[in-house]
């Protein structure tokens, strides 16, 4: 609650100033020389604002946008987000068919891997932490269609206020095999590979197994 708005309205050179990636912008750059767009997924972990605005000082880059419960913070969310030139897209159709263009066109993507898809439509069941949880297709169908490679991100925050550190690590082997829940599985294994390094910070209150496999049992339910 607190670090998001500083984020929104304050100044993105000041956080980007106590932003610790050594390796992030030569690896990034290496992987957009490719030629073939790059797909950042950011899982629900430390600090995931900071990554929209570091990416835009890189590149170009698109983001999908879910717009908030609360819609009245909807516009103060798209103009703290795109500060730095990050392009925001809607979770539809046609969010959708940007990032393919954004990919055919050599640019970044950036993706939550972890968020719950809406329907079982354009998703699978696949184990995360051993437990079966709705994962989005999405993902590993961009990579399989345009050839972009997938990249791990998430910056950690650091202690007593001193900034953060981006942490990158490799996608999985099968994050783009024909068989969706063969890259389901590896897609949920990028993002536990993320929390492992830095468990203490990962969104547990996001409720990643609201759907069950038998369509009815919810795992969150409040026992009378």
């Amino acid at each position: 609650m607190l670090e998001m708005p500083g984020f929104w309205c304050g100044s993105p050179d000041h956080s980007l100033a106590k932003l610790d990636d050594p390796d992030g912008q030569k690896l990034l750059h290496s992987l957009i020389e490719q030629g073939k767009g790059v797909i950042v997924a950011g899982p629900h972990l430390g600090s995931w604002e900071i990554v929209g605005l570091f990416l835009a000082q890189i590149g170009a880059v698109t983001t999908l946008y879910r717009p908030p419960r609360y819609h009245a913070l909807a516009e103060l969310i798209i103009q703290g987000r795109s500060q730095t030139g990050a392009r925001l897209v809607p979770t539809d159709a046609s969010g959708v068919k940007a990032l393919y263009k954004a990919l055919r066109q050599g640019e970044m993507v950036a993706i939550l891997p972890d968020q719950q898809p809406k329907s079982i439509r354009g998703a699978v069941f696949a184990p995360f932490f051993g437990q079966p949880a709705l994962t989005m297709e999405l993902v590993s169908r961009l990579s399989a269609k345009t050839g972009a490679p997938v990249i791990f991100c998430f910056a950690e925050r650091l202690p007593h206020g001193m900034g953060h550190r981006i942490h990158w690590v490799q996608a999985p082997e099968g994050i783009d095999d024909a068989d969706p829940v063969v890259a389901a599985t590896a897609l949920n294994q990028g993002v536990e590979e993320c929390i492992r390094i830095c468990p203490t910070q990962y969104q547990w209150s996001y409720k990643r197994f609201k759907k069950h496999p038998d369509g009815k049992k919810n795992r969150y339910a409040v026992s009378k």
